[in-house]
C-alpha cells in the first residue's frame, strides 16, 4: 500500500510551486508531520506570475478505510489538483503505509492481496497533436477553429480531465473545465471524463469566436489522465493567440 500523506510531504504544481498543507485535525503525527485528511487545504508558492496556482483542497479516492474523526486519511497516491484544475505531484518520505481496505474483513481473517490495478504505479502517457496551435484574432476570409487531439494510454485507466488556463489573466475567469465542453464554444468528443480502454483519443474543437474572446496570449490546454491507483500523467497544448 502507498504511504500515508503528512504535512512533511513535498507537494508541487506543474510550474514547480511548493505546497504547504494546513492540517484541520492535527492529532496524529508521523516523523513530526501531521497526517492529512480529506478537505485539508494547502497553499502553493507558485512562481508562474501570470496565472499562478494558489492552493489546493485534498480529496480521498476512497481506496483506504483509515479515518480520523470520521474524515478519510489521504494517501500519497490519491489524485489531487490545484484550485486551477492542474495535477499535483506528491512525494511522501515517511515509512508508514496504509494497510487498511475499504472492504469489510471478518475478524481474524486477512485482507485479500492488492489487485494489479492498485499496485500499478506507472503514470498514464498523454500526447497532444498539435502541441502548439497559432491563431490570429484578425481572421482569414474563413475563420479556422482550433482543433487539438489528445491520445491517452494506460494499463488501468480511470478518468481524464481537460482544463484551459487563460494566460495572461484579464478578468475573474482564469481557468475553465472543458471536460464536458462548452455548448456553442467548445466541443469535446467523447466528453465527460470517462476512461475505460487502455488507449483513448479525445478530440477538442474550439470555435474561432471563443478563442478570440480569450484575447492575445499563450493559453494552455491541459489534458490529465488518471489511473485507478490515482497516478496521473499530463500534457500541455498551447494556443498562441495574436492580434
Amino acid at each position: 500500500m502507498p504511504r500515508i500523506l503528512t504535512t512533511n510531504a513535498t507537494i508541487t504544481c506543474p510550474h514547480g510551486g511548493s505546497g504547504t498543507t494546513i492540517p484541520t485535525l492535527p492529532k496524529w503525527q508521523i516523523d513530526g508531520g501531521y497526517v492529512c485528511v480529506e478537505e485539508d487545504t494547502g497553499t502553493l508558492a507558485c512562481p508562474f506570475v501570470t496565472t499562478p496556482c494558489v492552493g489546493y483542497i485534498l480529496k480521498s479516492m476512497g481506496l483506504n478505510a483509515t479515518k480520523i474523526d470520521d474524515k478519510k486519511v489521504i494517501l500519497e497516491t490519491d489524485f489531487n489538483q490545484t484550485l486551477t484544475g492542474l495535477p499535483l505531484t506528491i512525494v511522501e518520505r515517511n515509512k508508514v503505509v496504509d494497510q487498511s481496505t475499504p472492504a469489510a474483513i471478518p475478524a481474524g481473517e486477512e485482507a485479500p492481496p492488492q489487485s494489479e490495478e492498485l499496485t500499478d504505479l506507472v503514470p498514464p502517457v498523454v500526447v497532444a497533436m498539435p502541441p502548439t496551435f497559432p491563431f490570429k484574432i484578425t481572421p482569414p476570409p474563413t475563420p479556422v477553429p482550433v482543433q487539438i487531439t489528445f491520445t491517452l494510454t494506460g494499463n488501468h485507466p480511470l478518468q481524464w480531465v481537460l482544463t484551459l488556463i487563460k494566460i495572461p489573466a484579464t478578468g475573474p475567469g482564469t481557468n475553465f473545465d472543458l471536460t464536458n465542453g462548452i455548448p456553442g464554444n467548445a466541443t469535446v468528443v467523447p466528453f465527460g471524463g470517462e476512461w475505460r480502454t487502455t488507449s483513448l483519443t479525445v478530440s477538442v474543437t474550439l470555435t474561432p469566436t471563443y478563442v478570440a474572446s480569450l484575447g492575445p496570449g499563450s493559453h494552455e490546454l491541459y489534458m490529465i489522465g488518471v489511473s485507478k491507483r490515482g497516478i496521473s500523467g499530463h500534457i500541455k497544448a498551447v494556443i498562441v493567440v495574436s492580434p
